[in-house]
């Protein structure tokens, strides 16, 4: 995989890389769309790739070809001749050392084709060029001090330019099949891990590992960690801190190269409490050096938002690292670029010193009574109670306010909490509007990139159920 993010572009390729946690129906859906010509499969993955050559294969599909398939192991004494050939290998071997690159005729040429976590119904696949990836590598070499020779931990489906990255510094990367809190805390201390990248989610997973699984961060070695795909908790960063973990906080989407911007630490922020502290990193911050421009502006007149911390606009961002477009939709295209900026649908505010901070997305703002609730402020308060380890809010329809907050929580092992206390611990916290109203205990469904599915949980707090039934759905 890693080969392939140099050999394909060299070959004046499109690489498209695929979520490892896609189930069959989802990879011949990419493939189909991405008119995909070589589909390389890992060994552990063949029985999933061989089951979406077979939906493309059927007639109903409408796929206008299959594509050619080669498999690849890591451990070729282990295969089954049988059941998987190591035809990767085999084509690197038949392969004669001396080859001409085939470089881009245009700096704006695509390299890669990245599929968001969109619905199997319309896939929107983002389109990335040469200038573009190279210098969002060099923008989060600068951003994200990624010092010479780093040890790079993967834990991430995705990869924020990291792949170019870590080869750009002579680095060393640590990939997993699978991970847990005791393998991240093993292969920083094993391999002396100096970065890793994670979601809000694994860092939570970090922060509440048991003691036992535990190996804090040589004092020698500072581990950098970014993170970035939702807003984390400031509980959770704080957690991070203290378990000796210095966390960049990142914002951005896969139409912007992944990050685009990072919240920028100050010296002064040094002599604050760490709670404060990390209320402080929680913010989005600024663009990086690679982008020309992002801002929070009114959706219909464009006009930016006062730095006023209360002033809310969509955050917008315009240069170089901004995707080419979606492939096979233009009309998606000039959508989402309507008025020279990239429109994310994040709703956010700027703070007097400027830093971003995003309150929601456009589609899970909660307007209950004409006022306008953030889902994330919501759930950071709910993560503040110690018995929490995930919580999300989404909207409730409300005969009388139209819409209420609905909190699904998910405990921490061994602790126990009922709806009454959590609704209490909010109301010391927040005003009364912005109060859950009910509260279902269940673990929250996630998309394959990790991310909790409001929509399913929006589905949920919709339906039609007994009043006495209250937190029970």
């Amino acid at each position: 995989m890693y080969e392939l993010h140099f050999a394909v572009p060299m070959a004046s390729a499109v690489l498209c890389t695929l979520n490892t946690r896609h189930d069959a129906a989802m990879v011949s859906t990419l493939l189909k769309h991405s008119d995909a010509k070589v589909f390389l499969v890992e060994s552990s993955l063949l029985g999933i790739g061989r089951d979406a050559l077979h939906r493309l294969a059927d007639p109903r599909s409408g796929a206008a070809s299959i594509p050619v398939l080669v498999t690849i192991s890591d451990d070729t004494d282990s295969i089954d001749p049988d059941v998987c050939e190591n035809e990767y290998e085999a084509l690197i071997k038949s392969t004669p050392w001396h080859f001409d690159i085939r470089w881009p005729a245009n700096e704006l040429d695509p390299i890669t084709l990245n599929y968001t976590s969109g619905t199997t119904s319309r896939p929107k696949g983002v389109l990335y060029n040469h200038r573009g990836v190279y210098l969002n590598t060099i923008a989060t070499v600068l951003g994200y001090d990624i010092t010479p020779m780093p040890t790079y931990l993967w834990t991430v489906p995705n990869g924020w330019s990291l792949t170019w990255v870590v080869a750009m510094q002579g680095g060393t990367n640590i990939c997993l099949r699978h991970f847990t809190t005791r393998v991240i805390f093993d292969s920083i201390a094993r391999h002396g891990g100096t970065h890793m990248g994670g979601a809000p989610t694994v860092l939570n997973m970090t922060v509440n590992a048991p003691a036992v699984d535990r190996r804090p961060p040589s004092t020698e070695t500072v581990v950098r960690v970014m993170t970035g795909g939702a807003p984390p908790p400031p509980r959770v960063l704080a957690g991070m801190e203290e378990l000796g973990f210095v966390v960049y906080h990142i914002y951005g989407l896969t139409e912007t190269h992944g990050a685009a911007t990072v919240c920028t630490l100050t010296p002064e922020w040094d002599a604050l409490p760490v709670e404060e502290r990390a209320r402080l990193k929680a913010r989005q911050g600024f663009h990086h050096i690679a982008m020309e421009d992002a801002d929070v502006k009114d959706p219909t007149t464009m006009e930016s938002v006062p730095h006023d911390g209360k002033t809310v606009g969509e955050v917008m961002f315009r240069g170089n690292t901004v995707m080419s477009g979606y492939y096979k939709d233009v009309d998606a295209t000039k959508e989402s670029m309507a008025g020279g900026w990239l429109r994310t649908g994040d709703l956010a505010i700027r703070h007097p010193d400027g830093y971003i901070q995003v309150k929601d997305r456009a589609k899970d703002i909660i307007i209950s009574g004409g006022e306008n609730i953030s889902s994330i402020e919501v759930e950071s308060i709910i993560f503040g109670h110690p018995a929490v380890l995930e919580a999300a809010v989404v909207a409730r329809p409300d005969d009388h306010w139209g819409e209420t907050p609905c909190a699904f929580v998910k405990l921490k092992d061994g602790t126990s909490s009922t709806e009454t206390e959590i609704i209490g611990f909010c109301r010391e916290k927040l005003p009364h509007y912005m109060v859950p109203k009910i509260v279902v205990f269940e673990d929250l469904p996630k998309a394959s990139t990790g991310k909790t599915q409001k929509f399913v949980l929006r589905e949920k707090a919709g339906e039609n159920r007994p009043k006495t039934a209250k937190g029970v759905f």
